[in-house]
């Protein structure tokens, strides 16, 4: 075994093809026993991670990281392309409506069940806020394993880009309530503190927003001038990715929002001239691999070690619980005062289950602010716990979220008579 593990070590090339051809048998042997493709992929990232075979060296972090940014940039330009103006002109206000509720649902359920639970007010709303967040790299994925398309899949769609944006701005405006509350606990050192991180905290979502839509725009008016009129298929790959690429990198080096740049690039895209729909047929066949990649990684990073805490078990329960009930009890509300069709409201919602990088990126934050590295030390456990109840939550619905979501929408889009 250290001998395969050494060998893995020398280049990176040689662990991505050992991911790439283990995630597709664990991939077909998923499909056989009916669950999505994706759900393989993970298991396969399980198994060769530090958890359980160690086959895939700490080193390669780097290399690796690299394939997800891609993939996080393909998936996110595949969401926005899905705004095309026709059909949002047909879904109305429908499409922001069941976001908000929704958002808020999860926010609310959560914090409720936790404080019941005993955790700290201020720590069980931070908790909710990073429960209203949805991971849209599953749920892209099994729709274009399926081929899906429809109504279903315009809000899936819809629902899944705005919570992105809407989950950023709830968790800055619930840190500084958070972080007040908690600096008024305690010294008046720590209070200026908190208040101080709190506002940071603030600015910064409302910065990270507004930039990351305006490098978006950027972003989708250069791939659209450099495709137009150009009949080469090849030449507009070539472009589009290098644009995609630099787009993506920038993003992340300015600490900006990798999804929301490249969503709004796809939206705008999409609306600025019908013939750029060519564009996204001519990214289609690279998703693919880059999506197998991506999940199988995802599921390297996958610690099961965090079930043998009891506390952790309780508490990341519960949370898991709640934030289903809020998120699929939100989008049923939602799609109630929308008034969509009952097989929307019904199936909607279990699409949104899924939870990774975005709620992981979220309760680091909170661990490496100076904010609440200023709160008393009876505190630093209590973070240290949210943590852990995040990546048992990833972990969880990581691996159920999937097959869910692939239920759901062959349901949900009435995909049962093509057999699928």
């Amino acid at each position: 075994m250290d001998a395969l593990r050494e060998l893995l070590g020398q280049h990176a090339l040689f662990s991505l093809g050992i991911l790439l051809l283990l995630g597709y048998l664990i991939g077909k042997i998923a499909n056989r026993v009916g669950l999505p493709e994706v759900t393989g992929y993970i298991v396969a990232g399980l198994l060769v991670g530090e958890s359980f075979l160690g086959l895939i060296p700490r080193h390669m972090g780097e290399s690796l990281g690299l394939v997800t940014e891609v993939a996080l940039g393909m998936i996110a330009i595949t969401i926005g392309g899905e705004f095309y103006w026709v059909k949002l002109k047909r879904l109305g206000s429908a499409i922001v409506i069941v976001t908000v509720v929704q958002l808020m649902a999860a926010f609310a359920v959560v914090s409720v069940a936790l404080s019941l639970l005993g955790m700290p007010v201020p720590f069980a709303l931070l908790l909710g806020a990073i429960a209203s967040a949805t991971a849209p790299a599953a749920t892209v994925a099994i729709v274009q394993s399926l081929r899906a398309q429809g109504t279903f899949i315009d809000y899936l769609y819809g629902v899944v880009a705005l919570d992105d944006a809407g989950a950023v701005i709830l968790f800055g405006v619930v840190f500084a309530v958070a972080s007040n509350i908690l600096g008024d606990a305690g010294s008046a050192a720590g209070a200026a503190a908190a208040a101080h991180g709190a506002a940071v905290i603030v600015l910064h979502a409302l910065a990270e927003v507004g930039l990351s839509l305006a490098l978006g725009i950027a972003t989708g008016f250069a791939i659209h001038l450099l495709a137009w009129r150009r009949t080469n298929q090849n030449e507009i790959l070539i472009t589009t990715l290098g644009v995609l690429f630099m787009a993506t990198a920038m993003a992340i080096v300015f600490n900006l929002s990798p999804l929301l740049t490249n969503m709004t690039a796809g939206a705008l895209i999409i609306n600025m001239s019908p013939d750029n729909h060519r564009i996204f047929r001519i990214l289609r066949p690279l998703t693919p691999p880059i999506y197998a990649l991506f999940f199988v990684i995802a599921g390297t990073e996958l610690r099961p070690h965090v079930l043998a805490n009891p506390q952790i078990l309780i508490l990341g329960g519960a949370y898991i619980l709640a934030r289903a009930v809020g998120k699929y009890g939100g989008v049923w509300a939602g799609c109630r005062l929308a008034g969509t069709s009952p097989q929307i409201r019904t199936y909607l919602g279990i699409c949104m289950l899924p939870q990774a990088g975005v709620a992981i990126g979220l309760v680091l934050l909170i661990e490496a602010s100076p904010a609440m590295a200023a709160l008393p030390v009876q505190y630093q456990p209590i973070i240290a716990t949210m943590v852990n109840i995040i990546l048992l939550s990833v972990f969880v619905n990581e691996l159920i979220g999937p097959p869910l979501s692939r239920f759901a929408i062959i349901r949900g889009n009435d995909m049962r008579k093509e057999g699928a």
